[in-house]
């Protein structure tokens, strides 16, 4: 099953809010005939332009393959929000990786945060950057656990942006009877992705990088140089750049084994105005609660309500994705049970068995960089900086992220889904008991 068309028309992007409001940019060119660069990304993600755009800034001659849209994946149908810190908590990495690397972890993180407000502060991206995201409780029992954990950043890490909430507090800024507290985080925040995509997009193309899209690589050869294949061109490459998370296919089976696609569904409300947005979420913060399968939500620009979450047991699509999302949704805000949906549309997105990113070096001149875990606005943007001085020469960052151990999924590539299904529907489950 091909993730990049089973569920969406090749060319297209999704019928999303984001791309009905987008900027839009001209088709980028298929590739035709014999190419030759320094550098090949594979995918036009956040990882993949962000790689170009910094390469070209350095001076290297980048061409990036895009098996359908620059923004067209993950990147660009995701929430928006710009979490701070890794996926995992820190007490989670220090038990991992010890607490001297779990805190060279933190500061990669703050680093990735302010990449993506940097960008955003571009001509070239046509996107705010929102700060604050509150995380929400959904039992009350999780609220002491938020408030240590907020104490843990304040005291050990230096972290001063992010405050403990109670429930008196959190019901004032999110009028939903699911939390009973939780934290505020005003160093993170939310952001048009697909603008903030087609943003990178323009940086890249700039600096000089070759963007083609209907560029789907359907065969890499490793060796130096590399080799890769489309429909209509070869490339040949001194550096190759795997940036392709869920929808990486059988490109790489040593990725595969670690990175695993599932699915995830977003809506969109009509605009329902300053006042009432003001209502539901004060202060225009982001929300994401303590469910394992997350519910997420924020307002856009325009004061519609983009609300995310919902399992999904196969690889296709629900047919009325709308009806899906709505029961999530009116379960948190009761008031906007009948509340009009303009849009739905799902995406892919790849995680890891221990919901930390994947680097790899998987030889001398090839890198992969994906599995964010629903983490990726802002690692996905910085990892695209950190393969760029990582092929420079610089691999620090690149190194450290990749020392942080990846298991492989049990049962490999043809387990890996079933086994994943039992566990949502277990998890599932325990959210609702």
């Amino acid at each position: 099953m091909d993730l990049l068309t089973v569920n969406d028309r090749a060319g297209d992007y999704p019928p999303s809010f984001y791309a009905h409001a987008a900027t839009p940019l001209p088709r980028f060119p298929a590739p035709q005939g014999t190419i030759t660069c320094d550098v090949a990304v594979v995918g036009g993600g956040f990882t993949g332009l962000s790689t170009a755009w910094h390469l070209a800034e350095r001076g290297y001659d980048v061409v990036l393959l895009e098996a359908q849209r620059v923004g067209f994946g993950a990147s660009g149908r995701n929430g928006g929000q710009v979490g701070q810190g890794q996926r995992l908590e820190q007490d989670e990495l220090e038990a991992m990786v010890g607490r001297d690397r779990a805190r060279a972890l933190w500061e990669i993180a703050n680093q990735s945060v302010d990449l993506v407000r940097e960008v955003a502060a571009r001509d070239e991206v046509h996107a705010r950057f929102h700060p604050g995201v509150i995380h929400a409780a959904h039992r009350a029992r999780y609220v002491p656990e938020y408030r240590a954990y907020a104490e843990k950043l304040q005291t050990e890490y230096g972290y001063d942006r992010i405050r403990a909430l109670d429930r008196e507090e959190m019901q004032g800024l999110v009028a939903s009877p699911a939390y009973h507290g939780g934290t505020l985080d005003m160093g993170a925040g939310h952001i048009d992705p697909l603008e903030l995509a087609l943003g990178l997009a323009r940086l890249a193309q700039a600096a000089g990088a070759r963007i083609f899209e209907n560029a789907k690589v359907a065969a890499l050869t490793q060796g130096d140089p590399a080799e890769l294949t489309t429909e209509t061109a070869e490339i040949t490459a001194r550096h190759v750049v795997l940036a392709c998370n869920g929808y990486l296919g059988g490109l790489e089976p040593r990725v595969a084994a670690r990175v695993m696609p599932i699915n995830n569904y977003v809506v969109a409300t009509a605009p329902l105005g300053p006042e009432r947005q003001e209502q539901i979420i004060r202060g225009n913060h982001a929300v994401a609660d303590s469910k394992f399968v997350v519910n997420y939500f924020r307002f856009s620009d325009d004061h519609r309500l983009l609300f995310g979450g919902t399992e999904s047991y196969g690889y296709r699509f629900p047919k009325d994705i709308r009806a899906k999302v709505r029961g999530p949704l009116a379960e948190i805000f009761p008031q906007l049970a009948d509340v009009e949906l303009t849009h739905g549309w799902g995406g892919t997105l790849g995680i890891t068995m221990n919901r930390m990113p994947h680097f790899e070096r998987l030889a001398g001149n090839m890198l992969s960089l994906s599995g964010y875990s629903g983490h990726g606005v802002a690692m996905a943007t910085l990892a695209g900086q950190i393969a760029a001085e990582t092929i420079a020469g610089q691999a620090e960052r690149f190194d450290l992220m990749a020392s942080v151990p990846t298991p492989r999924f049990p049962g490999g590539v043809a387990m890996r889904w079933p086994l994943l299904v039992l566990a949502m529907v277990w998890f599932s489950l325990r959210d609702k008991l």
